[in-house]
């Protein structure tokens, strides 16, 4: 029986943890601009009606005008008379997700989508392969422009949150790399102003504005029992925050119960204008998620976040098990009719309660395809070779007309 020996050396500490946050920049907004020239560097807006819709996408061009995401159109137009009005088209951006996530997937199987164009990394153990997380980001940076024709950020870092701060200040089309050394996030962090933190919006700035915080560091600087005390059990959450400590994991969206996609919002969203649009683009990216892992769903999962942080889900069982789009967006839109009307600040779709799709039949007395099934192949087909704007559907062709 061989005796263990004791060299006397310490272990080896582990490798310190690197998380890359990606981001398109303006990513409707891009996809319009690559796929027409005419438009590249003039101020685009991707939104509905001018009277009733909201802005979905604003490039960087039309934003030193104050154009922002989320902002009625009424107003965006106001404030930027001559900008160029674009009618979204969900089934591309679905497919321009679709190839930069399969970039993604290429450097780590730990990635965490977050909606349709960002996703979080945990690049630690790609670093034998790829080198180091900055080359890592860049890397996929350049493979996201040469192949996809679009601009990201990226941000990292060795916490999920500092990395989300990071992107941010990259944009647009840069990255921005925190040390991984003690103190280096919570340094980081210090000097920008307080709303930069996750979590945070104009009311709960207001807020702490209030009590003389106005930077990160000064929220940091606090004793976090007091905090607790004036601002509820969330102040010590905050103060964590503040200090960049984020244990959270990078958790894949690999889950064999459910395949979902969800988006928080800038601002808070209402009404069904500005609500459906959104939910559109998670149900399509979902079905197309479904039909390359060769699943089929029986339940659509819609969730809601309201503004006071409240999580709603409702769900709807299909008669039938599906793969497509246009069904699993039906389903969940009837959904999201049926609530009331609350300022939401997050939507998601998932696909649940997975079976595997059928494979193809032969012989006499297979099934016939449905029209639905051989209309997916076909635009799969077409997307992948010619790109997501050589075809469209009619039903998305619908939804964004002026009716």
């Amino acid at each position: 029986m061989a005796t263990p020996t004791n060299s006397g050396d310490p272990p080896a500490a582990a490798a310190p943890r690197a998380v890359i946050h990606l981001d398109m920049d303006a990513f409707y907004a891009s996809v319009e601009q690559r796929d027409d020239p005419a438009l590249r560097g003039r101020p685009v807006v991707v939104g509905g009606d001018a009277r009733r819709g909201v802005v979905l996408a604003a490039s960087y061009e039309v934003r030193p005008f104050g154009v922002r995401s989320a902002m009625p159109m009424a107003r965006a137009l106001r404030l930027a008379p001559d900008a160029v009005v674009v009618r979204p088209r969900f089934d591309a951006y679905a497919e321009a997700s679709g190839r930069v996530f399969e970039i993604l997937a290429s450097v780590t199987p730990l990635c965490e989508p977050l909606s349709l164009d960002e996703a979080f990394l945990d690049v630690t153990a790609s670093r034998s392969l790829f080198g180091a997380p900055a080359d890592i980001a860049a890397r996929l940076r350049r493979r996201i422009a040469d192949e996809v024709g679009l601009p990201a950020s990226a941000g990292i870092a060795a916490v999920k949150l500092v990395a989300k701060v990071a992107s941010d200040l990259a944009k647009p089309n840069g990255q921005l790399e925190v040390p991984d050394g003690a103190g280096a996030g919570a340094a980081f962090l210090a000097p920008l102003p307080v709303s930069r933190l996750w979590g945070i919006g104009p009311k709960s700035a207001e807020q702490l504005r209030a009590m003389g915080i106005t930077t990160i560091g000064d929220l940091a600087r606090l004793d976090p029992a007091s905090l607790e005390r004036r601002l509820g059990p969330g102040g010590r959450n905050l103060w964590e925050r503040a200090c960049a400590i984020d244990p959270r994991p990078v958790v894949p969206d690999r889950e064999a119960k459910s395949i979902g996609a969800e988006e928080t919002f800038e601002e808070d969203l209402a009404g069904l204008e500005a609500l459906r649009p959104r939910v559109h683009a998670q149900a399509l990216r979902v079905a197309h998620r479904l039909r390359r892992a060769g699943l089929r769903a029986r339940t659509v999962q819609l969730k809601l976040k309201r503004a006071d942080f409240t999580i709603v889900t409702r769900r709807a069982t299909l008669d039938q098990a599906t793969d497509d789009g246009q069904r699993l967006y039906r389903e969940a839109a009837a959904l999201l009719a049926r609530e009331p009307a609350h300022p939401i600040r997050l939507t998601g779709v998932s696909a649940q309660n997975l079976i595997p799709a059928a494979p193809p039949q032969l012989g006499l007395f297979a099934p016939a395809p449905t029209h639905a099934d051989t209309l997916n192949r076909a635009l799969d087909a077409i997307a992948a070779r010619f790109g997501a704007g050589a075809i469209t559907t009619g039903d998305i062709a619908h939804e964004n007309s002026d009716d």
